[in-house]
């Protein structure tokens, strides 16, 4: 039997580096990012040292004021580029199929759970997303609002024959009419009332992944074009 090599685990980047990767990557979509940040971290450290000249005579004063400037204007620089990258990151996959994917994997896992695979999906690359929170069951369309509006009626009625008594809340992202960007997608999820409490929740997630054996209604490993009718004996 072969000696097994121990292969090193890669480091991930510390914060100091992806904030740097982030910077980088956010600048070439954002030309104006650099200025901006220059202004947020040199605003605070002025006003602080205008706030020592009026307010204290003292050297403790002189050093205390300058450094809460600068401890402010980092905070607040560090802020405007997590803001800015989150909004160049919308940009890129507005309108592109698996955007709400994305947004469902990423940005949601903490307040809703899902899955960045839709449950359903049609040969146009429209697709449906369940997420499960406080809000209840919400079905997101991703898509043509018309080719999707059977699905969202299909996928709505299969949750209420499991689960009758939770609320279910329909949303589409896209460009048709009554549709939202991407990128409010999470301001939306915000404003429906919770109904659930935290341990329904999971209650209500296990349920529903134990009733959906495939996202798409094909199974793993096959491909539907091949797939033919057994000859009768």
């Amino acid at each position: 039997m072969a000696k097994e090599q121990n292969t090193p685990a890669k480091k991930e980047p510390g914060r100091i580096r992806q904030m740097v990767q982030i910077y980088r990557t956010t600048k070439v979509q954002d030309r104006n990012l650099p200025y901006i940040m220059l202004l947020c971290f040199i605003a605070p450290i002025l006003v602080a040292v205008l706030l020592a000249f009026l307010l204290n005579n003292s050297i403790f004063g002189w050093i205390m004021w300058p450094l809460t400037g600068i401890l402010v204007g980092l905070l607040i620089a560090m802020i405007v580029l997590g803001r800015r990258a989150e909004a160049v990151a919308y940009r890129q996959i507005e309108g592109k199929p698996g955007a709400v994917g994305a947004v469902v994997q990423g940005a949601l896992r903490r307040s809703w759970r899902g899955s960045e695979v839709p449950i359903a999906i049609t040969r146009n690359q429209d697709a449906i997303y369940r997420v499960i929170g406080r809000g209840g069951v919400v079905l997101i369309a991703e898509g043509s609002a018309q080719r999707t509006k059977r699905l969202l009626i299909d996928e709505e009625r299969k949750v209420k024959r499991v689960l009758p008594n939770v609320k279910i809340t329909q949303l589409y992202v896209g460009t048709d009419e009554g549709g939202i960007p991407v990128s409010k997608l999470n301001r939306s999820l915000a404003k429906i009332k919770p109904t659930l409490r935290r341990n329904e929740v999971q209650a209500v997630f296990n349920r529903l992944s134990s009733l959906q054996g495939s996202p798409v209604g094909i199974p793993k490993g096959i491909d539907p074009n091949r797939v033919r009718a057994q000859r009768p004996r």
